[in-house]
């Protein structure tokens, strides 16, 4: 189902960030004939009058100002200029203000959360941001909760977005919510992204793109995803691949930046988010598809590693309820 308001405006401002803004262009305003009609509609407005300049020598010339958020649904922040002690303009805070009284959804790309921040609209929640940033943040914005660890932070009508390309994951999270994992999916697919990457900013990956080069540790890779649903014991997983398992253990880490273990319950827990996004089947069968054992156990783990409930998850996401 299409957002009531899909036109999204995109601040631009002296200083543009480019890949910030290119995030928000991306996923908004590439034209999208396969979703026809209810995509969305894509605008820009100037923080400042006149031409503005970007990064790199680039120019932009806005659609409108600032008096363009009145009438938007979705407002994106593509970052921000001179991050810890940059001025923010009162006439934009009143701007973004008005227009989240109106209703307007308000997302904010890496240091854009500065300016979301600076409206008051964070103060006793929940936010991120780069995390070079995160300390500033911390000092400038004292009533805000800054989770340092994340790629973005959802307060249902505000949602701010870690470093840059964690842009794309939240502006994809917002699609999701909007039009559901089917359609987000695709447009991942279009941009060659993740449709959902699980983690913090500091994070490695976890459950690796498995290529033809046929070592051991990447063959082990290949058995432990071929056989999520099944009881895997270190030990003879060591011997079938020739090795002990102490120089498994250190290889293993090596390669993935994980144990074993923990990549094995990260891929468990992917796995079970796939079949409740694409399948009907019960929480007590996803949990023994995917090798978590018991639905109570499927919740645990799930809760834990991306902070939403296997059924919560579903509700949002799926398109198979009812």
């Amino acid at each position: 189902m299409a957002p009531s308001n899909p036109l999204v405006v995109a601040l631009v401002y002296n200083g543009l960030s480019n890949f910030e803004f290119s995030c928000a262009a991306e996923v908004f305003g590439l034209l999208r004939p396969e979703f026809e009609p209810g995509w969305y509609r894509f605008e820009t407005a100037g923080a400042e009058p006149g031409v503005l300049k970007g990064e790199y020598g680039i120019e932009i010339r806005p659609d409108a100002g600032l008096e363009r958020l009145r009438d938007a649904g979705t407002v994106v922040v593509t970052g921000w200029k001179g991050v810890v002690d940059a001025p923010i303009a009162n006439d934009l805070i009143q701007a973004l203000r008005l227009a989240h009284d109106r209703g307007a959804r308000l997302l904010s790309i890496c240091a854009g959360s500065f300016v979301l921040a600076a409206t008051g609209l964070l103060d006793g929640k929940r936010a991120t941001t780069h995390w070079r940033f995160v300390e500033a943040f911390r000092r400038r914005f004292p009533r805000v909760s800054v989770d340092p660890d994340v790629l973005y932070v959802d307060e249902g009508q505000v949602i701010t977005s870690a470093g840059s390309a964690a842009g794309l994951d939240a502006c994809l999270h917002l699609v999701r919510r909007d039009y559901g994992s089917n359609i987000a999916n695709q447009v991942a697919r279009r941009l060659v992204v993740q449709p959902h990457r699980d983690g913090g900013q500091a994070q490695f990956i976890e459950r690796p793109v498995l290529t033809q080069h046929r070592d051991r540790i990447s063959s082990a890779l290949q058995h432990m995803s071929k056989h999520l649903h099944m009881e895997c014991q270190l030990k003879q997983l060591a011997q079938l691949h020739a090795m002990s398992t102490r120089t498994f253990m250190r290889r293993f880490k090596q390669k993935t930046g994980v144990t074993p273990v923990d990549w094995l319950l990260a891929a468990r827990v992917d796995r079970a988010r796939q079949l409740l996004e694409a399948t009907a089947l019960s929480v007590e069968i996803i949990a023994s598809e995917c090798g978590l054992g018991t639905a109570t156990n499927l919740r645990h783990h799930f809760r834990r590693r991306l902070g939403i409930s296997p059924t919560a998850y579903r509700k949002r996401f799926s398109e198979h309820i009812g």
